[in-house]
């Protein structure tokens, strides 16, 4: 008998951790961030694939599963899943994380929002009225998130809120160094290098934190198709700037700017959406601005 209690005992301490928190969050790059916040002590499920575009995800039931489940919900906010998350949060009959729970975390409203428009008009294509919500393209302003995530996590889990706060604060230092050396390698290219031309207005971050100018976008409006007319100026912009660079995530039409690189001698850099799943969020972000440097100097 004692030698099956100690058996026992021995099994139970080679079993990993069980996670006392079950999160959930709309995009990958906060799932990575939370999961380097919780470590063992919680288990992350991101609802929008990496390669997917968070706008259009469809809501099929089975993501009712973990959201009926989760402890804490995280979401980029600033109606980047308006057109999905509302009627999922409802049918979840999860009290917990609906707007304005302990268990509901709206990342943008903790991060220095950029892109706010000064009027909204339908004119001006798809934009958002709070404020460009793709700012995880930037790890300054992932550095509140994690601080947010840690607090939250805490106030969810009192028992083991030093943990999520040491690794928070390990995080935060670790993004801080990589946001600076990476900004300063961007800043030794020739400011004619430093020119890019993105598909859609959803790179604004990534510039801002590498010091970049967007110089026009292949969209002549957020969510509008470019037309000829537009794709000529497009064109003729990039000859007369010396444009070295178009930038696009992987979910968005490739032709266009398969288009343009060849007439212009530009190159396309086609970015990966987000996090995949394995992956940490400074190393995928790390692989970003490698691919964008290599265009950029060559």
């Amino acid at each position: 008998m004692m030698r099956l209690a100690l058996a026992l005992l021995a099994l139970a301490a080679a079993l990993p951790a069980r996670a006392e928190l079950q999160v959930v969050t709309t995009l990958p790059d906060l799932a990575a961030l939370a999961r380097e916040v919780g470590g063992d002590r919680v288990t992350v499920t991101a609802l929008v694939p990496p390669e997917a575009d968070a706008h259009y995800l469809d809501p099929r039931p089975s993501l009712l599963v973990p959201l009926s489940k989760a402890d804490l919900l995280v979401l980029a906010g600033l109606e980047l899943e308006s057109g999905w998350l509302p009627p999922l949060l409802v049918s979840s009959r999860n009290a917990g994380i609906q707007p304005g729970g302990k268990g509901y975390l709206d990342a943008s409203t903790v991060v220095h929002r950029l892109g706010v428009p000064t009027s909204v008009d339908r004119a001006q294509g798809d934009i958002h009225p709070g404020g460009n919500p793709h700012f995880t393209f930037d790890p300054r302003a992932a550095r509140p998130i994690v601080a947010a995530l840690a607090e939250r996590m805490a106030a969810l889990d009192p028992a083991h809120a030093a943990a999520y706060r040491h690794s928070a604060k390990h995080l935060d230092l670790r993004l801080a160094k990589f946001a600076a050396e990476q900004r300063a390698r961007f800043d030794a290219l020739p400011a004619d290098k430093r020119q890019l031309i993105p598909y859609h207005a959803s790179l604004i971050y990534l510039t801002d934190w590498l010091g970049l100018t967007e110089v026009t976008t292949v969209e002549p409006r957020p969510g509008v198709a470019p037309t000829p007319a537009h794709v000529a100026h497009v064109l003729e912009t990039i000859k007369s700037r010396g444009v070295g660079v178009i930038a696009q995530e992987s979910y968005y039409p490739k032709k266009t700017s398969q288009t343009l690189a060849r007439l212009s001698g530009a190159e396309l850099v086609v970015l990966p959406a987000g996090t995949p799943q394995g992956k940490d969020y400074l190393t995928h972000l790390r692989g970003i601005a490698d691919a964008l440097y290599a265009a950029l100097a060559r």
